[in-house]
């Protein structure tokens, strides 16, 4: 790598550090200082990542820091097409996400902290995707976890936080545990943990085993939420609505979509098929339960394990480049709909219940143009963002045949349009449904910026932006497979997306305006209702841990006290040696003389004996 483009990469990796170490050590009771020192770094972050973006070839950094027999550990950069367009997603997304947060956290005793917290995981993000070696990323992962624990648990001292904050903790660390296996033993089977080693490694063998793309795939799950490690990401948004926007639209969840892309190299066949059919499984699922959430942001959570499932099954069905396209143009129209959604929860004093929302387009329409904006894209309206990468995927199923993932596919297609015209309806259109929504106003300046650059421009131009820069490089080798029919109105995606346009967000528009205050489908079928609200794989984890984990945890713990404390230690360790001792004291000890004298001469030649018979 030149020194130049070297010590670009150093920058953009280490100015969130400083900025972070800053804002912790020293301004933690300046909070306005914290926040715009932070936002200052991560907009000179976006311009660096700007910058490299307009570089070509593969730049490479590579420093050995110990070396074990023939193992080389080490801490270098890796930067390709995919790390390029990463960094500036992540980075160009979180600067406006920042930008968002002063206005939104102006009235927040706790800054100065939270800024440091968005910082550090700045740090964390951009670690994993410049990383070349499979040791630096974990570590990287884990502090992308931890900072994410921190961030999630600001409001530490509500019980719901602190819950939500654990539960995000410990699932990732499930998913940690497989990520961390696999990675022992791709070091037991290739002896290196560099990306172009193992690389080649996989080149030159017939077969990749099973195992190690499966546990590979482990992180994956846990930091995409992807089933059956998907449980704590809607519960994260008990964190800052900022927080929701950074974790859920192009950093925390995005990271796992691009290691698997960076490890594509390593998943045999069989995880390729598992991560495509659950990946269209979840996409499905989790948009028809978006249906069943009355808080805007939860609603927007199970959208983004909708598109998560989307971007898996790219993966799964071959197309890592596919993935990474719609991972860059979900971040932009994502990213508006949960700033917008902090908007209208800002706007309307710090509520979230849809049906106490309504008419808040004449109220707020800076947003309420922004986050329409954003909507289409999500439902992939042709010629904006969204339709560039997610018909493609689509199109992908359709043309590899994979005629049940295309219908999955199809089935969330619907449902994305379902559950956001039902949103655009209960927040924006009808009646005011509460006194907080009839006094609603507009969002400060820091706030609707974002919402303009990321909604009306990015969200509209970016899948085409997005086309434009990648074909030459990463879109490559997915070109044979569609060609361009997945960007022409005839294409069979584009002929879901459009009868899902139809039926779906004008349907729903319809539908949920039938009924006022309330939720209409709730209202005409409670059953449905409910068998899309209720959390049947929390329930099954409840079940888990309760009546199996629980009572095995118990039974160690009953022969933990009956064989450790009671024969080991209160047998063998205490009483016998207490036995001895006092038969030792009744013999040695009776206070005569003689006694001890001949005791004495008897050890004495016994000694002797043993020393001579040597």
């Amino acid at each position: 790598m030149p020194s130049d483009l070297s010590s670009l990469v150093h920058w953009i990796l280490f100015l969130p550090l400083g900025a972070a170490a800053i804002s912790a050590l020293f301004l933690r009771k300046q909070g306005t200082l914290a926040a715009w020192l932070s936002t200052g770094t991560a907009f000179a972050i976006a311009g660096l990542s700007l910058k490299l973006l307009s570089q070509d070839g593969i730049v490479t950094w590579h420093t050995e820091l110990a070396k074990f027999g023939g193992i080389s550990l080490g801490f270098g950069y890796l930067i390709d097409a995919n790390a390029r367009l990463m960094l500036f997603v992540v980075s160009f997304v979180a600067a406006w996400i920042h930008l968002f947060s002063v206005g939104y956290m102006k009235e927040d005793a706790a800054r100065g902290r939270f800024f440091a917290g968005l910082s550090i995981f700045m740090f964390s993000i951009l670690g994993i995707v410049v990383a070349d070696n499979l040791l630096m990323t974990f570590i990287f992962w884990e502090l992308v976890g931890f900072s994410s624990y921190m961030l999630i648990a600001h409001y530490f001292d509500k019980d719901f936080a602190a819950a939500a904050s654990k539960k995000a903790f410990i699932t990732n660390r499930i998913g940690d545990l497989g990520f961390i296996l696999g990675i022992a033993m791709c070091l037991s089977l290739y002896g290196t943990l560099d990306f172009d080693k193992l690389q080649s490694h996989a080149a030159a063998a017939k077969t990749i085993p099973v195992a190690v793309g499966a546990l590979l795939m482990c992180g994956f799950l846990g930091k995409s939420a992807q089933f059956p490690l998907h449980v704590w990401l809607t519960d994260a948004m008990a964190g800052p609505t900022p927080v929701s926007a950074l974790i859920h639209a192009a950093t925390m969840v995005a990271a796992g979509v691009y290691f698997m892309a960076r490890v594509s190299f390593l998943l045999a066949p069989e995880v390729l098929s598992f991560i495509a059919i659950s990946g269209a499984g979840m996409a499905a699922l989790a948009g028809l339960c978006a249906l069943a959430q009355t808080d805007i942001k939860k609603s927007l959570a199970y959208s983004t394990l909708a598109h998560l499932g989307i971007m898996g099954c790219a993966i799964g069905l071959g197309h890592p480049a596919l993935a990474l396209m719609h991972m860059a143009t979900h971040a932009f129209f994502k990213a508006t709909l949960f700033l917008g959604a902090g908007s209208v929860i800002h706007g309307c004093h710090h509520e979230q219940d849809m049906l106490k929302m309504g008419g808040l387009l004449k109220k707020m329409p800076v947003t309420a143009a922004t986050f329409i904006a954003a909507t289409l894209s999500n439902c992939a309206v042709p010629f904006l963002a969204g339709w560039y990468s997610k018909d493609a995927i689509i199109e992908a199923s359709f043309h590899d045949g994979k005629f049940a993932i295309f219908a999955f596919l199809a089935l969330a297609a619907l449902a994305t349009c379902l559950y956001s015209g039902r949103m655009i309806r209960l927040v924006f259109l009808g009646e005011a449904n509460s006194e907080d929504a009839s006094h609603a106003h507009e969002s400060p300046w820091t706030m609707t910026l974002p919402l303009v650059v990321l909604g009306l421009v990015f969200s509209v131009g970016g899948g085409f932006a997005a086309h434009v820069l990648i074909p030459a490089s990463s879109l490559q080798p997915i070109e044979h497979a569609l060609g361009e029919v997945s960007f022409h109105l005839a294409a069979p995606s584009t002929i879901v997306g459009l009868l899902s346009l139809v039926l779906g967000f004008f349907g729903a528009l319809k539908f949920y305006g039938t009924v006022r205050g309330a939720d209409a489908l709730q209202a005409l079928s409670p059953r449905t209702y409910h068998l899309l609200e209720h959390r049947w794989m929390d329930g099954a984890y409840r079940w888990y841990i309760d009546s199996v984990q629980r009572r095995l945890a118990e039974s160690i713990a009953f022969l933990d006290l009956l064989v450790i404390n009671g024969f080991a230690v209160r047998w063998l360790g205490g009483g016998i040696p207490a036995v001895l001792g006092y038969l030792t004291g009744r013999t040695f000890h009776r206070g005569q003389t003689r006694g001890y004298a001949l005791w004495i001469v008897l050890g004495s030649l016994f000694l002797v004996w043993f020393l001579l018979a040597r």
